[in-house]
């Protein structure tokens, strides 16, 4: 892209040379000089203590500086290199005040605090201490960056200053957060959120930067996004300005006071395509890019009208936020009021599609005591039943429907919620129990989010909250019946009987590397995303969590590796993950997000598998809990010998077909064998194990460590120990 067409999007800013505002470029000009200067001070300050040699870059990226990077295209790694760059930088600062050169006396002022805020971090020093996160590393941009360049988050508010009160201030971002905006904050404004005890943090997507200069960690940020998402190459100068312009969408809000270096900075948010509005009069604007709003009511609405922001108005009737900027929000034990599910109660969690006259639209039912009617503290069972009418609904698409109460809830201010069907688990915070949530809250939550998000399928929908432990034990029987159903059509589809399979990204924002993989023998790690689930998810939203994957380059069939699978996962893991065997957990195997059902462990001892499930708490033969051992299977990584799967998978003929299948399992809890139950014997019968196969496994009444159980296999004659050698 040539510099005179990206300069198009700023027709009509200035046409009239003789019209700009000469004092406020005459500023920017000032306050390039000045911070340019300054970098000059303290880089030869560094040079001459430390030598031209000394490594610098900031912490966990692989981006080296950012801004340069992007920018020029230089990979700078030494203080050395840095000299001819801010040089360079200083050359194109021109007195002549026209706008163009505003904006670039903005990007040289952008280099300049580049360099300032990469010299905090030289010898590996941590200038920060939080709340103030400082530079935000390449994880928390994986974390977050496909939300914000797919407009899920749908773009970023860059703070600085004062506001007219910390109430005010608040205010502003209370409102930004119930528009799931990305959140960064400079200077006094994050004293006066922390005195109102605002949420903020990466959990929050409100990042508390630091001071004047560190709000080029919010350019940054933009400019690795578009390198990592947008997959423009470092160097792309112009690309990268129409990306930033076109798909960020960043804003810059100026409270208070402001000073000429500030106004260079406003320019290098210009140069970027990020107009600037200050809540003070300006003797001086731009229009469209420089300009003042002083009505703290209206000014983020202004803001992102401005931007060109615009967003759905969904009205949910709760007494807390809803909005992505909750999704990470992770409730202790010591902020919870109540919780239900995850082992600790009977839970869970059901979409059916019904007839026409079997729903009241819109209706919320509770059955059973309510949040305020127990103790602090308390655990209650739940129930959770959804009916869902809609002239195009169809049966396959209610694992797809129900698998998203986990992101609607999710983005509740104070609500949690990990895993699905019957083993999910929720936690309400204190805090959403004094600001009034109750159990209707959560129907009015799903009830609003399905009908927003599913239009094209959902007509009506009716909620049923059940925390009654007699109602709870008999409507789980309902709810599992329907879990079998949707299994049992699964069954008679084969990976070799279709031509793909389908990606599932729901899990993204908490494993930003993770992909599953989902084939009609192996249903997602959550269990709850079968490939029906996520071919009828496609259907719905081809834009979705879900796509197709064409089975092409077969590349090993009894490991289960096609080209195109590796491309897709590679194109799509933020380029981490280079192969995947869907068939084995000993090399390359698939990543585990952290919803996943159950965890496979290699037992060296035992030549064989073991397998724990969320539901057991207690010791493994790996040495781990459950809980220990998601610690290091999740987020996104592979771990050859150990795996996240959905408990079903385990009934599969592909169930690590290359490893050897359903006989290397040498150990599973008591519970996962009795659910399983006649469908375990008869899968082992059709492997030729014998039905006396699963007797053969060892759980916890047997031991919890390789010693203990060994001598039971043994005896046993447990299969695995004549298998050929797991390592």
């Amino acid at each position: 892209m040539s510099m005179t067409a990206f300069d198009e999007i700023y027709a009509g800013a200035i046409t009239d040379q003789s019209k700009a505002p000469k004092k406020l470029l005459q500023r920017a000009y000032n306050g390039a000089i000045i911070a340019t200067s300054y970098a000059e001070i303290l880089l030869s300050k560094a040079i001459r203590k430390y030598g031209p040699n000394l490594p610098v870059a900031y912490p966990d990226t692989a981006y080296y500086m950012p801004v340069i990077s992007s920018l020029s295209g230089v990979k700078v790694t030494k203080l050395g290199e840095l000299p001819p760059i801010l040089n360079k930088m200083r050359q194109q600062i021109k007195e002549s005040l026209t706008f163009e050169n505003a904006r670039l006396a903005g990007e040289a002022t952008a280099y300049a605090a580049e360099i300032i805020e990469a010299l905090r971090y030289i010898n590996g020093a941590q200038p920060h201490v939080a709340p103030w996160t400082g530079y935000l590393p390449d994880p928390i941009l994986r974390k977050f960056g496909i939300q914000l360049v797919d407009w899920t988050i749908p773009g970023q508010a860059i703070i600085i200053g004062k506001a007219k009160s910390s109430e005010a201030a608040a205010k502003i971002v209370q409102e930004l957060q119930a528009k799931g905006m990305m959140i960064f904050l400079v200077n006094e404004v994050i004293e006066q959120l922390l005195e109102q005890n605002m949420k903020l943090g990466v959990d929050y997507i409100a990042f508390p930067l630091g001071n004047f200069t560190q709000v080029i960690h919010a350019v940054n940020y933009a400019l690795r996004a578009g390198m990592s998402f947008g997959g423009i190459a470092p160097g792309l100068r112009e690309e990268h300005r129409d990306y930033q312009r076109r798909r960020v969408r960043a804003f810059v809000l100026h409270l208070g006071e402001i000073d000429d270096v500030q106004v260079a900075a406003h320019f290098a948010a210009i140069f970027l395509g990020f107009p600037v509005i200050c809540d003070t009069k300006l003797e001086e604007e731009i229009p469209d890019w420089y300009v003042s709003h002083s009505d703290y009511d209206t000014l983020v609405k202004y803001s992102m009208e401005l931007r060109g922001i615009k967003l759905k108005i969904l009205e949910i009737p709760v007494p807390i936020t809803i909005g992505p900027a909750f999704e990470g929000e992770t409730i202790r034990k010591g902020d919870m009021y109540v919780e239900m599910g995850g082992g600790r109660t009977t839970a869970f969690e059901l979409v059916q599609m019904v007839s026409e006259d079997e729903i009241v639209d819109g209706k919320i039912t509770v059955v059973g005591p309510d949040f305020d009617e127990v103790e602090e503290g308390a655990r209650l069972p739940l129930g959770m039943m959804v009916k869902i009418y809609g002239r195009k609904m169809q049966a396959d698409f209610e694992g797809v429907l129900e698998r998203r109460i986990h992101y609607f809830i999710n983005y509740g201010e104070g609500l949690w919620h990990v895993a699905q069907r019957d083993i999910c688990w929720l936690r309400v915070s204190k805090d959403a129990i004094a600001k009034g949530f109750r159990l209707k809250h959560y129907g009015e939550i799903l009830i609003a989010k399905f009908k927003d998000e599913f239009p094209a399928i959902v007509d009506r929908v009716e909620v049923t909250l059940i925390t009654d432990r007699e109602q709870v034990e008999e409507n789980i029987k309902v709810a599992r019946a329907r879990y079998a159903e949707r299994d049992k059509r699964l069954r008679g589809l084969t990976d070799e009987a279709v031509d793909e399979l389908y990606s599932c990204i729901l899990c993204q924002s908490f494993a930003p590397n993770h992909i599953c993989v989902v084939a009609p023998e192996r249903v997602g790690l959550c269990g709850a995303v079968s490939w029906l689930d996520a071919k009828a998810s496609y259907e719905i939203d081809p834009n979705g969590p879900n796509r197709p994957i064409k089975k092409e380059g077969l590349i090993d069939a009894e490991k289960g590796m096609w080209e195109s699978v590796n491309e897709y996962v590679y194109n799509n893991s933020n380029r981490s993950v280079e192969e995947v065997n869907l068939y084995t957990l000993m090399d390359q195997p698939m990543t585990s997000c952290g919803c996943f059902e159950a965890i496979l462990a290699i037992v060296p001892e035992a030549n064989g598998l073991m397998v724990t499930t969320r539901e057991h708490s207690g010791a493994t033969p790996c040495g781990m809990t459950f809980s220990t051992l998601a610690g290091s299977v999740g987020g996104g990584v592979q771990a050859p010998g150990f795996l996240g799967i959905g408990r079903s998978y385990l009934l599969s003929k592909k169930f690590l077909k290359a490893d050897g299948g359903l006989a290397r399992i040498v150990w599973m809890p008591k519970e996962l064998k009795n659910f399983l139950g006649d469908d375990l014997r008869q899968r082992a019968e059709e492997e030729g194990l014998g039905a006396d196969f699963v007797d053969k496994i060892a759980d916890e009444t047997v031991g919890t460590t390789g010693e203990e159980i060994l001598p039971f296999l043994e005896e046993k004659g447990h299969p695995a120990l004549t298998m050929d050698p797991l390592l």
